[in-house]
C-alpha cells in the first residue's frame, strides 16, 4: 500500500543494505519503552488501525474503490469471493511479516502484527453502518485522507498495515530492482487488475485514493512543520551568523569548504529554519552579503539541540 512512502521513512534510519539492517539489530538493542510509552504506543496503533478500517469500510468498499498493496489485493479478493476482508488482510500479510521478521526486528514485527489484527477485527464490525457517501469523488478524497491518516499513525508509532515493502526489501536481494521499482510494479498490477474487475473508472478513482493517502501519510509521519535546511557560502560568515542568531533566534553551524574553480577556502553557514522564516532569512543574507550563494533544501525532520519550530 503506502509502505514505500510511509514505512520507507522508517527504513531510512537503517543502514542502506539488508545486511546492514541485520547487523544493526544484533549490535544494538532498542532501549526498552517505559510502561507509559508502551501503553501510549499501542493505544495510538489501535486508533490508527481503527481510522484506516473506517476509511476502508465507510468510504471505499461500497464505492468499489481500492487502495494499493496488500489492502488493495484484499479488497479485490473480497469483491470477487465475498470472503471477510479482515481475514484476507491478515492471512495475506502474515507470510510477509513472518519472512521479514529478521530484517525488520521484533519490535516492528509485533507492532505491525498488532495493527493488522486490530484492522482485521474492526473493519468487519463496521459493516453494520452505512457508507458516509455514495459519491465516488467524495469517497475517493475523504477515504484517501482518512486512510492516509490511519496508516500514517501506525507507521509513526512503529508499525505497518501492509507487507508490500517487506516483500520488496527481500526481493531486492534476489533481483536487480530497487524497493521503489518493485512496489510500483506491484501497484501497477493491482490497479490494472482492478480495472478489469471493477471497471476502469473505479481503477482511476483508486489511483487517486492511493495518491491522496500517500500525501497524507507523509504529513502524518513527517509532521506539518515544513522544515528547511539552508547552506550559505559567504565571505561575511561572522556577521551573518550573528545577525541570523539575533533576528531569527537560530543558531548556525560553521563548516569549512574549498572552491572548485578557485581553490580558496570558504566558511559555510548551515542553519535549519521553518518555511515561514525563509523570506526573513533571505533579507538578512542579501542585506549582509548580496553575493552570497544560497541553497535551500527540504529537511524531513529536525529535532534536538536548541531547535524550536516557533517563529521569532
Amino acid at each position: 500500500m503506502h509502505i514505500l512512502l510511509g514505512v520507507g521513512q522508517y527504513f531510512k534510519t537503517f543502514p542502506t543494505t539488508i545486511k546492514g539492517v541485520s547487523c544493526m539489530i544484533h549490535q544494538k538493542q532498542h532501549k526498552p519503552l517505559t510502561t507509559g510509552q508502551f501503553i501510549r504506543k499501542y493505544i495510538m496503533l489501535i486508533i490508527g488501525a481503527t481510522i484506516a478500517a473506517a476509511a476502508i469500510e465507510l468510504f471505499l468498499v461500497d464505492n468499489s474503490i481500492i487502495d494499493g498493496g496488500i489492502i488493495g489485493v484484499a479488497l479485490l479478493l473480497n469483491h470477487i469471493t465475498n470472503i471477510n476482508f479482515g481475514i484476507l488482510v491478515f492471512i495475506i500479510n502474515l507470510p510477509f511479516l513472518v519472512f521479514g521478521y529478521k530484517y525488520i526486528g521484533k519490535t516492528f514485527f509485533f507492532a505491525s502484527l498488532f495493527g493488522i489484527i486490530v484492522l482485521a477485527i474492526i473493519e468487519p464490525n463496521l459493516q453494520r453502518f452505512e457508507a458516509f457517501t455514495t459519491e465516488p469523488l467524495l469517497a475517493t478524497v475523504f477515504g484517501g485522507l482518512l486512510l492516509g491518516t490511519g496508516v500514517g499513525m501506525v507507521i509513526r508509532y512503529g508499525g505497518a498495515l501492509d507487507g508490500t515493502e517487506i516483500l520488496s526489501i527481500m526481493l531486492t536481494r534476489k533481483i536487480p530492482f530497487s524497493v521503489g521499482e518493485i512496489v510500483m510494479f506491484f501497484n501497477v498490477f493491482i490497479f490494472g487488475w482492478a480495472g478489469f474487475i471493477l471497471g476502469w473508472e473505479q481503477a482511476m478513482y483508486s489511483i487517486l485514493t492511493y495518491y491522496i493517502a500517500s500525501k497524507t501519510i507523509d504529513a502524518v509521519t513527517q509532521g506539518f512543520n515544513d522544515t528547511k535546511a539552508v547552506i550559505i557560502v559567504s565571505d561575511e560568515f561572522e556577521e551573518l551568523s550573528e545577525t541570523i542568531n539575533k533576528r531569527l533566534g537560530r543558531t548556525v553551524t560553521r563548516l569549512h569548504g574549498r572552491g572548485g574553480f578557485h581553490p580558496k577556502e570558504k566558511d559555510i553557514v548551515y542553519v535549519v529554519i521553518i518555511r515561514l522564516e525563509i523570506s526573513k532569512l533571505k533579507n538578512i543574507i542579501y542585506e549582509t552579503d548580496p553575493n552570497a550563494f544560497i541553497t535551500i533544501m527540504d529537511a524531513q525532520e529536525a529535532r534536538g539541540g536548541k531547535f524550536k519550530t516557533a517563529i521569532h
